[in-house]
């Protein structure tokens, strides 16, 4: 095991694990500075280094990202980690920002978050690839199961997996409704149905978080808020073109449903959307400068009285990939960072996200434009989940052991048996699926040492007796380097590329795999495929364990599959499932 600093003992009532954590906030509260309260606001974005130390001024590349200085010179204690690191350096560099923390004044531990970390996405703005943690599928492939146990049996994964590095916060589950089936975030929800994802959110919550939060708990941020689903053409609200979130088919409630769940399971935290309602009774701002929902709907309606943070970004603009990005604070755009930060907390916000600003909370305490005892309130909150995590009293990890649980043997074993499970067979023609014997194999987007231990490889589709080809969902690249991770736009194939497609598929009978991050449009490779799988997140191995008859896929689609870019574009954003005449419709899915 390896030796830890722990926190110094002076004797103060709020080191004291023995006393009421009401009382021990009250303590700590009643001894902060200004400056030190303000800091508690801001949950900021974090890099380490991959042998496990930090980042400082200076170094190249990361000149926003100073530990040292956000640390100690901000009063900093929330980050969100970027990047993937083996288990043993993410444990290392926790330990290091504890012992730093613990050299502050106050010795306020630090509360480490992350996005999704367990499946196939990896998007620097929404979430990583499994990396050193177990794989399992995307959300998308869990509600394709529709087993709550399964759901349950991966957050509780999640949640030790996070807790041997570090991880306190988790910056998921996502659980806006599938009704656009152009939006880019749709793999990271449980798809279009708010019944099922009502469901699910439940055992994904218990999983993180137990019976309650404690010592053993991951937090669970639950976004984003009212459900961030309706977007307008689907664009994605990080960016402006895409801020608009509109509701013509007037199912608003429906995008509750699941937030309602969350909160019933006992939900620790809450994250707004980016989204700027347009054409409802709701203030035109983002959701997160939106008092009439945070505050009047999220709290008092609705009776939530966790932490609520904000997106990533509303407060001050960003350079990302070297281009610059406006604060995300759509239909605020006009106001100073001051005031923009003003009404977040008035709208009922309790932190920050992605920013690192203390200095504004500062100046709107200073100017009397905030009153103290707001500042108070939100503080009550951050720091109370602080001492019910146990992080004032025991916040170091073992770095050995971190090391021998993230990517247990088990834990992948799990994560590829709902690999398996989650494969939807869409059509499978003259019963080509399973694959019987070594057929002479081809393959495309699959590794040829994994194909070699289903069939014989051959070089040319002529010489094969059945080809495997893997596809992704297409999408419209875009030349912002950041929104290039976006995928969003058109659902089809361009004309090229589908008639290379159909070619292979007229030369031998193949089996086509196509990975739905959103619902694509495929009339044809439907057709013309010999058979027709969906996957979620699954590596080769199991999707050919399912081919060659290993595994039975037990996957529904999450979303219906449309006919055409027209039907897509004439649908109502809101409405789960509405475009006319859908290839697939919600639900589709064959049993071998």
């Amino acid at each position: 095991m390896t030796s830890t600093p722990k926190v110094r003992d002076e004797g103060h009532p709020y080191q004291n694990p023995e006393l009421p954590v009401e009382r021990r906030v009250e303590d700590l509260l009643a001894r902060m500075t200004l400056a030190e309260k303000a800091g508690q606001l801001f949950h900021a974005m974090l890099a380490m280094k991959p042998d496990g130390s930090t980042v400082e001024k200076g170094d190249p590349g990361m000149v926003e990202l100073d530990t040292t200085h956000m640390l100690h010179g901000q009063y900093l204690t929330h980050f969100n980690l970027l990047g993937t690191y083996e288990a043993a350096a993410m444990a290392r560099w926790q330990n290091t920002l504890q012992a730093m923390a613990a050299d502050t004044r106050l010795g306020i531990p630090v509360t480490l978050s992350t996005d999704p970390r367990h499946a196939f996405t990896d998007n620097v703005g929404t979430s990583f690839n499994a990396g050193a943690f177990s794989a399992w599928p995307e959300p998308l492939g869990l509600a394709a199961l529709r087993d709550e146990r399964l759901v349950y049996e991966f957050a509780d994964t999640v949640r030790r997996e996070y807790l041997a590095v570090g991880f306190r916060v988790a910056l998921h589950p996502q659980i806006d409704l599938a009704t656009e089936p152009r939006w880019s975030r749709q793999s990271g929800t449980f798809g279009s149905d708010a019944a099922l994802t009502s469901r699910l959110v439940r055992a994904y919550v218990r999983g993180l978080q137990g019976d309650r939060l404690g010592r053993h708990s991951v937090s669970a941020m639950v976004k984003h808020f009212p459900g961030g689903g309706p977007q307008k053409d689907g664009e994605d609200p990080h960016f402006a073109h895409g801020k608009e979130q509109v509701y013509p088919g007037g199912m608003r409630d429906l995008h509750l449903e699941p937030f309602k769940a969350a909160i019933a399971a006992g939900c620790a935290q809450m994250m707004p959307s980016y989204g700027q309602p347009v054409g409802t009774d709701w203030e035109e701002v983002g959701f997160g400068l939106n008092k009439g929902v945070v505050q009047d709907l999220l709290r008092d309606r609705l009776g939530f009285d966790g932490i609520v943070c904000t997106d990533w970004g509303l407060v001050t603009d960003a350079e990302i990939f070297g281009e610059t990005h406006p604060a995300r604070a759509w239909g605020a755009e006009s106001l100073a960072e001051t005031e923009r930060a003003a009404r977040m907390l008035e709208a009922g916000c309790d932190q920050f996200g992605g920013e690192s600003c203390p200095e504004l909370v500062l100046e709107l305490v200073e100017s009397g434009r905030l009153p103290g005892y707001r500042l108070d309130a939100s503080l009550r909150r951050v720091l109370r989940e602080k001492f019910v995590l146990g992080l004032f009293d025991d916040p170091y990890v073992d770095v050995g052991r971190a090391a021998e649980t993230v990517g247990r043997a088990d834990f992948q074993e799990a994560g590829a048996r709902a690999q398996r499970r989650s494969l939807t067979l869409l059509t499978n023609g003259d019963g080509t699926v399973p694959v019987t014997g070594r057929p002479k194999l081809y393959v495309e987007n699959v590794q040829a040492e994994v194909a070699e231990e289903y069939g014989r490889p051959v070089a040319r589709p002529a010489d094969a007796d059945v080809a495997v080809l893997r596809l992704r969902t297409p999408y419209e690249p875009r030349a912002n380097k950041f929104e290039s991770f976006f995928h969003s736009g058109t659902l089809a194939f361009p004309e090229h590329e589908l008639r290379s497609i159909l070619d292979l598929l007229a030369t031998v009978p193949t089996i086509v795999c196509i990975n739905l991050e959103r619902a694509a449009v495929i009339p044809e490779i439907a057709e013309s495929a010999a058979a027709l799988i969906a996957d979620y997140g699954a590596s080769d191995a199991p999707l050919l364990d399912v081919v060659f008859g290993r595994a039975k896929p037990e996957g529904r689609l999450p979303f219906e599959l449309p006919r055409s870019m027209e039907a897509v574009v004439v649908s109502r954003p809101d409405v789960p499932n509405d475009t006319a005449d859908p290839v697939f419709p919600h639900g589709a899915g064959l049993t071998l």
